[in-house]
């Protein structure tokens, strides 16, 4: 039986278009161009921040985070990124009496964003917080440390099939594939999220049912 649920954070729970609007703004080109170059770059398979480096080769994401916070335009995001299923469909899930959790690649500021929005969750944490990154397994062995339900017991949601799905299943969780977001919509086709995501979901507000469809199957 599922008894905890685990939410990634980029374009599971929070809509990322206006944060990297603003580093299209940062770069001084196009939103709608660096939109596309991100498009293509994800298509590839490679790294989502390849595309900086189209942009403006030897692009260094971290220092210039920081140069953006020193210029007083730091990464944020607010209660209108949430996407608008995320709110309810948690608070559904922890009446139902699963444990809820968040866990997504994303810095110890954005840890500290989603914590001031206070979710109605049992735990935030992020990659920085743990110091390693998905799809490493090392991330998804401090998930299950994390939470009180053991892997199997736990299903892992993101929008990603490789940095998701794929390595949360090869960790013993079950999974959720939300298709929404750049990655969510280019990876959709894929004939691997079939045969690695327990369920493929459009919103959040499926999971409740789809959970307690799941369990009563397993009892």
């Amino acid at each position: 039986m599922i008894r905890a649920v685990v939410f990634d954070v980029g374009e599971c729970l929070v809509n990322e278009a206006r944060e990297y609007g603003t580093w299209a703004d940062w770069l001084g080109v196009p939103r709608h161009t660096f939109s596309a170059v991100f498009g293509a770059v994800i298509a590839q398979g490679l790294d989502y921040r390849e595309t900086f480096q189209v942009f403006r080769p030897g692009f260094d994401l971290t220092q210039e985070r920081e140069k953006r916070a020193a210029a007083g335009q730091p990464e944020w995001f607010g209660e209108d990124d949430l996407y608008p299923d995320v709110r309810p469909s948690l608070s559904k899930l922890r009446d139902s009496g699963l444990w809820v959790g968040i866990a997504g690649n994303q810095t110890v500021r954005a840890g500290g964003i989603l914590r001031s929005l206070d979710l109605p969750t049992d735990m935030i944490a992020t990659s920085d917080d743990w110091g390693v990154s998905k799809p490493e397994l090392g991330f998804f062995e401090a998930v299950a440390k994390a939470t009180p339900a053991a892997p199997a017991e736990t299903l892992y949601v993101g929008d990603r099939l490789d940095n998701d799905v794929r390595p949360a299943a090869a960790a013993g969780f079950k999974t959720a594939l939300i298709r929404r977001g750049p990655w969510g919509i280019i990876q959709q086709r894929n004939p691997e999220a079939d045969r690695v995501a327990t369920m493929r979901i459009d919103s959040l507000a499926e999971l409740p049912d789809r959970i307690a469809a799941f369990n009563a199957e397993t009892r």
